[in-house]
C-alpha cells in the first residue's frame, strides 16, 4: 500500500517526508493507521548515527492508532482496536521467558536493526526496498507494521493522540521509579535531567511518596514544572552545587538516583551523592561509546550502579496503569507535550533540542 513516510536519508540531516510503499502484514503481524506518534531523543540518536542504524530509513517508536488489519495468527488484537506500539521483544529468548521483555537479547536488533529480525523490511520507495521497522513499529508514517507483543490495546475513549509517549518517554521514567527501584514511602530520590523521561520520573515518585525528591536541571522552566508537578526541591546546575546541597537536603545522600542526562560527569555524580546502600540508576540511552569514570570505592559501602531499559516495564500491564493515573489526575502527563502537524516534524524537533518543546506529539490522522 502507499503511505507517507518521514525518511532520514543521512547521517545528521533532516526529516523528509516521501511517498513509501508497505508490505502487507505477515501473519504475527498488524496493521496501524498512525494518529499520532511522540518524538523522543532515541528518534534522534538514530537521525545523528548516535547508533549505527542503517539509512535511509524511518524511525519514530512512540505509535499510538487504530489497527486496520491483522495477521491471521494475531489472537488478542482485532481491526477498530485503539492501541499504543511500544518496545519489541522476541518472546522466546531467557529474559524473555522469565517476564523480563524490555533486556529482550534480541531488544537491539529489533529496536536498531532497521528490518525485521529475519533482515527483511516491508517498506521501499519507488520499489526498492529501505530500512524502517525500527522498534519494531517505525511510527514516523502514515501507517505502520506492528507485531503483537508490542502492541497494547488502550480504551477506546482515551485520548489517544496523547498516548504514543506513554510507549517510551513515560513508561521509562515512570517505570523506574515504580517497577525497577521500587522506590518507597519517606525515602529521598534525586533526578538528574527534567525532560520528559525525568518529569515522568517526578511524577512517579510523588506518586510513590518519595520524600525529598530532589530535580536538577540547567532549564529554569523545567525546574518550575518539576516543582509543580511534585518535586520538593530543584537545583539548577548552573549555579547551584549539587553535591553540596544534595547533601545537606538529605542529610545522609539519596537513597537513589535517576541519571537521565546522558552525560558521563552526572553518572559520576549519582554515585558519589548517595547515601550508604543507595541506589543510582542510569535511565536511557547514550550515544555509543559513550564512557564515565567511577571511583571503584564509592560502591565499597554498598551503593548500587545500574542500567534500566523501559523501566523494567511489562507494556501490556504498565501502559494501562498509566492511563489510570493519568485519568485519576496522579500522572499529569499532557502538561509536557505539545502538538504539531506530521509536515511540521522538523521544526518539532527543532524546538525539543532547543528546549522549547519538551515531548513533541505529531499529529498524523484523526481518530
Amino acid at each position: 500500500m502507499k503511505i507517507r513516510g518521514a525518511v532520514i536519508e543521512r547521517r545528521c540531516g533532516a526529516f523528509v517526508i516521501e511517498d513509501l510503499e508497505l508490505g502487507d502484514p505477515r501473519p504475527d503481524e498488524l496493521l496501524v493507521r498512525l494518529v499520532a506518534t511522540g518524538i523522543c531523543m532515541t528518534d534522534l540518536h538514530i537521525r545523528d548515527q548516535g547508533y549505527a542504524v542503517p539509512l535511509p530509513v524511518v524511525a519514530g517508536h512512540e505509535g499510538a492508532g487504530v489497527v486496520e488489519r491483522v495477521g491471521d495468527d494475531v489472537r488478542t488484537i482485532v481491526p477498530g482496536d485503539h492501541v499504543v506500539l511500544s518496545y519489541p521483544y522476541c518472546g522466546r529468548c531467557h529474559n524473555c521467558l522469565t517476564a523480563d521483555y524490555s533486556y529482550c537479547e534480541h531488544g537491539f536488533a529489533l529496536s536498531f536493526g532497521g528490518s525485521r529480525l529475519d533482515g527483511t523490511s516491508a517498506l521501499s520507495r519507488n520499489g526498492t526496498p529501505m530500512h524502517g521497522h525500527i522498534f519494531q513499529q517505525s511510527s514516523f508514517a502514515t501507517y505502520a507494521l506492528a507485531t503483537e507483543r508490542n502492541t497494547v490495546k488502550v480504551p477506546s475513549d482515551a485520548p489517544l493522540e496523547l498516548l504514543g509517549p506513554l510507549a517510551c518517554g513515560i513508561q521509562t521514567g515512570a517505570g523506574a521509579v515504580l517497577n525497577a527501584l521500587r522506590v518507597r514511602a519517606e525515602t529521598s530520590i534525586a533526578i538528574f535531567g527534567t525532560g520528559s523521561v525525568g518529569l515522568a520520573a517526578v511524577m512517579a515518585a510523588k506518586i510513590a511518596g518519595a520524600a525529598p525528591i530532589i530535580a536538577v536541571d540547567v532549564n529554569p522552566d523545567r525546574l518550575a514544572l518539576a516543582a509543580g508537578l511534585g518535586a520538593t526541591h530543584t537545583l539548577d546546575g548552573r549555579y547551584d552545587d549539587v553535591a553540596g546541597r544534595i547533601a545537606e537536603i538529605t542529610r545522609a545522600g539519596a537513597d537513589y538516583v535517576l541519571e537521565i542526562t546522558a552525560l558521563p560527569q552526572m553518572l559520576t555524580l549519582a554515585l558519589e551523592v548517595l547515601a550508604t546502600k543507595g541506589t543510582a540508576a542510569l535511565v536511557g540511552g547514550a550515544p555509543a561509546g559513550t564512557h564515565a569514570e567511577i571511583d571503584m570505592n564509592t560502591l565499597l559501602s554498598g551503593r548500587t550502579l545500574r542500567g534500566i531499559v523501559q523501566g523494567d516495564a511489562i507494556e501490556k500491564l504498565f501502559i494501562p496503569k498509566l492511563i489510570e493515573l493519568h485519568h485519576a489526575g496522579r500522572l499529569p502527563f499532557d502538561r509536557l507535550v505539545s502538538f504539531y502537524e506530521f509536515d511540521e516534524i522538523n521544526q518539532a524537533v527543532s524546538d525539543m533540542q532547543d528546549g522549547k518543546a519538551i515531548k513533541p506529539i505529531l499529529r498524523i490522522s484523526r481518530v
